[in-house]
């Protein structure tokens, strides 16, 4: 057996430990506030950043449809008319003597980072065309992350 004087020591060190263990709800407190203050900094420039992104990331694939457009030029003669639209980048629009699509290769016309279709407007007599995206709010114009972005 353990004597008795051992046995109030024990007890006497558990006591301490069960304090010391645990954070006070002070402690807790501010390490919250530490949180929110930072997130609070941080979290405008993150979005920031997923804004100017998105807006790169449209001029990316406007150059990719771009590159393609010239390589439709360069077998069709001529740019798709409007009719015909970006799909005809990847599937034959009907008989087009030197088609030799498709143009993409992912498969697909992509949808720009806001998840709507590319908008195409092709030039008088086939020699010019538009490639655009309206931007986050969709709407003509804008600034930042609402600007139209195109070729």
């Amino acid at each position: 057996m353990i004597s008795s004087r051992i046995q109030k020591k024990l007890r006497r060190h558990d006591g301490r430990r069960n304090r010391e263990a645990g954070f006070t709800l002070v402690e807790l407190l501010v390490v919250l506030v530490i949180l929110v203050l930072l997130a609070s900094i941080i979290g405008p420039r993150v979005i920031g950043y997923l804004g100017s992104s998105r807006a790169k990331t449209a001029h990316v694939q406007i150059e990719s449809l771009v590159t393609a457009m010239e390589l439709f030029h360069i077998d069709v003669g001529r740019y798709p008319t409007s009719t015909e639209g970006l799909t005809a980048l990847v599937k034959s629009p009907g008989n087009i003597p030197g088609w030799n699509g498709p143009y993409l290769t992912k498969g697909g016309v992509p949808q720009d980072p806001w998840g709507r279709p590319y908008l195409y407007q092709a030039g008088q007599n086939g020699t010019s065309f538009e490639i655009k995206t309206l931007g986050a709010d969709g709407k003509e114009g804008g600034t930042d992350e609402n600007a139209d972005v195109s070729n």
